[in-house]
């Protein structure tokens, strides 16, 4: 009487695997492609910030902090951190997490500022979109590795697909945020001198939804390093894989060294990409 009734039973299982099935088979071609665009991407970046002398990347990531934060305290901070991720011999490794976020925040851009855009333009939009960017993002990030091996097997690319999905919905709701808050008054001044609906796009509502919008990107990006780490269990190779090994070595100094090369590179990426919400327009 208490235990809820065994007749009383959704399919959802099924029809999701009935979906999946279908897509595998109707669909691989276009799934090669789309991992070759992938592939060719991240690797064309690893190969650059490894070709690149490790010093070179460590003054460029100390330039960056001192030109966008303005402060040589903190270009010192940022460098002292890579050279320590150097000197734990995780080099190789770092740049290939970070091509790997880099890539993966490229392709969630490339998705997510359209999407934002249309968003916010159309009320229709914004209502199915909702929901589904809802799910996404409380969705369990493990989940997100089931169809991305099951499309692409194990690698670079099931990590990078499953790291787009999961971290593109920031992009989008932030972006639409950032659209919808403009001031109604500067809206009404671009109409009231001609401005054509694509002009006033480009020149009045995205100049001044940018902070909001390099809010979503920096949240973009640190959802993207996250994942990059997780996806390290279906073949990405970086930090991640470091931090499987010792878990399942039961390593603790090795973790803690791949852990602590985690957080340097998380703090680097987010004090960066949110300094520019802070820029002035």
């Amino acid at each position: 009487m208490f235990e809820f009734p065994e007749t009383i039973n959704l399919p959802l299982a099924s029809v999701i695997d009935s979906i999946m099935d279908w897509l595998l088979l109707h669909l691989d071609g276009l799934f090669d492609f789309i991992g070759a665009i992938i592939l060719h991407v991240v690797l064309a970046l690893e190969s650059l910030l490894l070709f690149v002398p490790w010093f070179i990347i460590i003054l460029l990531i100390g330039l960056a902090g001192w030109k966008l934060l303005g402060k040589i305290s903190t270009a010192i901070v940022f460098m002292t951190m890579m050279f320590i991720i150097g000197a734990f011999d995780y080099w190789d490794l770092a740049m290939r997490t970070l091509s790997l976020v880099i890539a993966s925040v490229v392709f969630s851009l490339l998705i997510g500022l359209p999407t934002g855009i249309k968003m916010a333009r159309s009320d229709r939009a914004q209502r199915i979109l909702k929901p589904l960017l809802d799910a996404m993002q409380t969705m369990p990030s493990f989940v997100y590795l089931i169809p991305a091996l099951m499309f692409f097997g194990m690698g670079k690319v099931p990590a990078m697909f499953a790291t787009i999905i999961y971290a593109v919905p920031p992009v989008i709701r932030l972006t639409n945020v950032g659209i919808r808050t403009v001031d109604i008054e500067a809206l009404e001044a671009a109409k009231a001198f001609g401005a054509t609906p694509k002009q006033i796009l480009f020149d009045v509502q995205l100049p001044l939804a940018k902070p909001s919008i390099m809010v979503g990107i920096n949240q973009t990006t640190m959802m993207a390093l996250a994942m990059v780490v997780i996806g390290s269990m279906i073949g990405a190779k970086g930090l991640g894989m470091e931090v499987l090994l010792a878990i399942s070595r039961i390593e603790v100094g090795r973790g803690f060294e791949a852990g602590i090369s985690i957080v340097f590179l998380a703090i680097i990426i987010d004090r960066i990409t949110y300094s520019f919400s802070k820029k002035d327009k």
